[in-house]
């Protein structure tokens, strides 16, 4: 990542957190990664400081480096979407559209943060945030690509992982509206026959 690692003075040494997933313990390691996802979402990873993302999510930066280590290994676990596609794709492909949406509403209200959304933000030129689309695409678009029956699984995981996003994008947008009211089985019922027509098509695509 540039070569830096923005490390903390008077910090704890180099943390062993690698991964985006698991429960908070009460640490703030939830709090830290919400933070950074929005950090290095936004901005450059040049300009994203530790103390920043420290402010941010009401912790120390010494909590930060005990978790993490470095800014890079901190980058690492946001860039991270193999917890969250295990979950999502915890299920065969005859049920897979209704359970790709439960656990996508289960994870943001566990989590308090979608386990996706953070890839649209993702869009400027430099390395680090092309590196978090590609992690994207290989940890959960093609993982879901192979697990799809029939013609053109590349092209329907993409219209997924689109449908699924823009789910996101809506409960964010409409969180106090009637979407941000609906219950997890409502929103499932409406939602999972779209995606489950592109993972089982009628039709040979």
């Amino acid at each position: 990542m540039n070569g830096q690692t923005d490390h903390i003075p008077g910090g704890t040494g180099e943390g062993g957190g690698t991964t985006g997933g698991g429960a908070d313990t009460g640490t703030g390691r939830q709090a830290i990664l919400r933070a950074a996802r929005r950090a290095f979402a936004f901005r450059p990873y040049a300009e994203v400081t530790l103390r920043a993302i420290a402010a941010e999510a009401g912790v120390s930066p010494s909590l930060i480096v005990k978790h993490f280590g470095t800014k890079e290994r901190l980058f690492n676990a946001v860039a991270d979407f193999g917890p969250a596609a295990d979950a999502l794709l915890a299920a065969p492909p005859a049920s897979l559209g209704r359970h790709l949406v439960l656990a996508l509403l289960s994870s943001r209200r566990e989590q308090q943060s979608d386990p996706l959304l953070r890839v649209v933000f993702s869009l400027g030129k430099d390395d680090e945030r092309t590196l978090l689309r590609e992690r994207f695409d290989a940890q959960f678009t093609q993982r879901l690509a192979a697990l799809l029956p029939g013609a053109g699984p590349g092209l329907r995981a993409e219209l997924i992982a689109g449908q699924l996003l823009g789910l996101g994008v809506t409960l964010s947008l409409y969180r106090t509206g009637e979407a941000g009211r609906a219950t997890d089985e409502h929103l499932a019922d409406l939602y999972a026959p779209v995606l489950q027509h592109l993972i089982t098509p009628a039709d040979p695509v």
